[in-house]
């Protein structure tokens, strides 16, 4: 290695000396700048940006960051040369560098049209798929290396899919490759640094690699940075973007990243400096503006404090959400302590946005996101239930499945493999309410059908890397019912111990021989019989299912309720886990309101909550039901679950207001009026008298006084208050 990179100093020497006396091309000038020979390279680059060829004045100016210049040049050099491919594809490049993906795929693709067999446009076409972690970023870059197999890029990029993946082997085995045919890819030098990294050894003999050719490379660290973001190692990410930038302050990708990553650790000063950089240096990708953006609409949150968390939410709707949010932080973190036993050593932060869009920057860059909550380290950003459709998420359940990462990164320092941390946590949401798990939808029972779950040892990638558009969320289920799995066959104490084994290094198929004694093929097979012996069956029947829901679809636009209430059933047995639109318990107990029978459309709607229905019409429905059957304990049970699927609603809290104050709840009933008055409804004197009532029912006078007079500075005629208010005064004269 050391004699090829002493040829390579020789061979830049003599670019260099060509560069200075001759017309320079501009893989001369790149190979410059790749070797850290700075002064030489600019000099090279602006000798192309004199040429009389638009193409080369293109090259020079991208090589000196004059990136509009070139983007007209390359315009130019298009327009008069349309059949040049290599012209379409270097455009591409530079547009897939300044943040413009789609015109860049574009661009390949019109290369492609003129020459079909061109190795770099599918490279071009893998690097723009790798941003978004798509599967056809792997198809396009073998791709490429079919059609030129000496393509070192292609070779990196490869590399670089492959660890993300977590196949280290095949990470190696391409980097490799590309060293043999080029001794001084830094990237691949790279990868070889973070695959030691993420192993626990020392990466500083690659390092030294890199420094012999390119001492300024500080690539090669924000490389190690990428894989260790995802691997959820964020501080340690953080100290080797800090490196990347120490070592190239100009290296603005890696500065972008180091804010992004910053602030996803609570460092908003900090974070703010760096990108602020960025942007003012030119350096304006989504990832830089949109979190400028998010940073600057922090004015419009409050921040509540206490021992043990940190609360974040939107001024508009903080005093609604903090008691329901503080009270399932507290009961979660509890939980956790007591499951993992384990304390965390700082606050959990948890940071509640109103505006989806906000909360989609937080997660920005993130792969294989169920795209409800994320978490960093010890902090959660998790969506408001104000910002997705009634029904549509269990803010509850989602902040259960984001906490229980919070513990395991903290157990295992981040080394714990997606799938285990991504189950365990959907494990985590049955266990707290059968009613909280993940679902069974039609895409998962049609995935099990067709066979297309992944071993365990390859789920990684069902995250990272999705292969069709429901693997993501295929990928959560399976990973979900393996924790289960684990839990009914070996008990919960494995689960924990796999803990253990992920804390101390171990890989999947280690942890798995360690905890469980078997094979990790030999466990697939077994989870494979185990799932098919719940769902096999559901999975099979998928398209009679939906034929017979057809039918019952028209026998309910046809108000031919007999019919539906003698064939429902079937189609119920068939898949009762189906809780999603226009399900069968929504047609049978719909038919059985028709008919008279209440206590038969209240069993099925009980059913259609026991299996995870969050329809809060369907929900608010059983309530009504339950409490004209005299079952004022379940109804009350029923709409306090829907204060964890749609809080946002007036309605909800005077109902359960009333229940609790009449089961004699009253803390419950003071916060169901105390949600109503933080909503401002405009009935604002009767939203007071009601809170003021369950003060006073809980003995606390002085407050249910508050509240009255309250009551009165709306609606100084409100006789209800009035006669409350002379009650209490009555009452204070007779205890003198």
């Amino acid at each position: 290695m050391r004699r090829s990179l002493q040829a390579c100093a020789l061979w830049v020497a003599v670019i260099a000396c060509a560069a200075a006396n001759y017309g320079a091309t501009p893989q001369e000038c790149r190979a410059l700048r790749k070797h850290g020979r700075r002064a030489e390279a600019q000099h090279c680059f602006e000798s192309l940006r004199l040429s009389s060829d638009s193409y080369l004045r293109a090259e020079g100016y991208w090589g000196l960051g004059e990136f509009e210049r070139a983007n007209d040049e390359f315009r130019t050099a298009v327009s008069r040369s349309d059949q040049n491919a290599v012209y379409r594809v270097r455009w591409g490049r530079l547009l897939h560098e300044r943040f413009n993906d789609t015109d860049a795929e574009g661009l390949f693709k019109e290369a492609l049209q003129r020459d079909n067999k061109n190795a770099q446009a599918y490279l071009g076409l893998g690097l723009v798929s790798a941003d978004g972690f798509d599967s056809k970023a792997i198809e396009y870059a073998a791709k490429a290396l079919k059609l030129d197999p000496k393509l070192v890029e292609a070779h990196e990029l490869m590399a670089n899919l492959a660890l993300e993946d977590s196949n280290t082997q095949k990470a190696s085995e391409e980097a490799d490759a590309a060293l043999k045919l080029a001794p001084d890819v830094l990237d691949a030098m790279a990868v070889h640094a973070a695959i030691e990294v993420l192993a626990e050894r020392p990466p500083d003999a690659w390092f030294n690699k890199i420094r012999q050719v390119n001492p300024y490379y500080g690539q090669a660290w924000a490389v190690v940075a990428h894989h260790l973001v995802l691997n959820y190692r964020y501080q340690d990410a953080i100290a080797y973007y800090r490196k990347a930038v120490e070592i190239d302050p100009q290296l603005w990708s890696a500065r972008s990243q180091l804010g992004v990553n910053l602030m996803r650790g609570g460092e908003e000063q900090d974070a703010r400096r760096q990108l602020e950089m960025c942007y003012d240096a030119g350096y304006r990708d989504a990832a830089t503006v949109n979190t400028l953006r998010l940073l600057d609409s922090y004015k419009n949150f409050v921040t509540i404090k206490d021992s043990g968390t940190i609360l974040k939410l939107n001024k508009n709707e903080a005093e609604l959400l903090r008691p329901y949010l503080e009270r399932q932080i507290q009961q979660d973190v509890a939980d956790y302590q007591k499951k993992y036993k384990m304390t965390l050593p700082g606050p959990v932060q948890v940071e509640v946005y109103r505006d989806h869009e906000d909360f989609a920057v937080r997660a920005m860059g993130m792969p294989g996101l169920g795209a409800l909550g994320v978490t960093f380290g010890e902090v959660v950003a998790l969506d408001s239930p104000s910002a997705r459709e009634p029904g549509s998420f269990n803010w509850a359940s989602a902040l259960r499945h984001e906490l229980s990462h919070v513990f395991i990164l903290t157990a295992t320092s981040g080394r714990v493999p997606r799938w285990f941390t991504e189950g365990l946590a959907v494990h985590e949401q049955a266990a707290a309410s059968p009613a909280w798990g993940n679902r069974l939808t039609p895409d998962v029972l049609a995935a099990v059908r067709d066979k297309k779950l992944l071993p365990v040892t390859q789920l990684d990638r069902g995250f990272v890397r999705p292969e069709y558009p429901t693997q993501v969320f295929v990928s959560y289920f399976q990973a979900g019912r393996i924790c289960d799995y684990i839990e009914s066959r070996w008990g919960k104490d494995k689960l924990l111990s796999m803990v253990s084994s992920f804390a101390h290094h171990k890989m999947t198929s280690e942890a798995i021989k360690e905890n469980l004694g078997i094979a990790p093929q030999e466990f697939d097979q077994q989870f494979d019989a185990w799932l098919s012996s719940r769902i096999g069956k559901t999975a099979s029947n998928l398209e009679e299912w939906r034929k017979r829901m057809m039918e019952l679809a028209q026998l309910a636009k046809n108000h031919r309720y007999a019919e539906i209430l003698k064939k429902g059933d079937e189609a119920r047995q068939m898949y009762p886990e189906y809780v999603f639109g226009d399900s069968v318990y929504e047609y049978m107990a719909e038919a059985d309101l028709a008919t008279g029978d209440q206590r038969g459309a209240a069993a099925m709607l009980t059913q259609y909550e026991k299996m995870g229905g969050q329809s809060p019409a369907l929900l608010k429905e059983l309530a009504s039901l339950q409490n004209k059957l005299g079952e004022a304990q379940e109804a009350a049970a029923t709409l306090n679950e829907l204060n964890f699927i749609y809080p946002i609603d007036e309605d909800l809290h005077h109902r359960l207001g009333d229940l609790r104050l009449a089961l004699k709840d009253y803390e419950g009933a003071i916060r169901e009026y105390g949600a109503l008055v933080a909503m401002r409804p405009l009935d604002v004197a009767s939203a007071q008298f009601d809170l003021a009532r369950a003060y006073l029912a809980a003995g606390q006078r002085d407050k249910a006084q508050d509240h009255i007079l309250a009551s009165l500075e709306s609606a100084p005629n409100y006789r209800p208050a009035q006669k409350l208010l002379l009650e209490i005064q009555d009452s204070e004269k007779g205890t003198h």
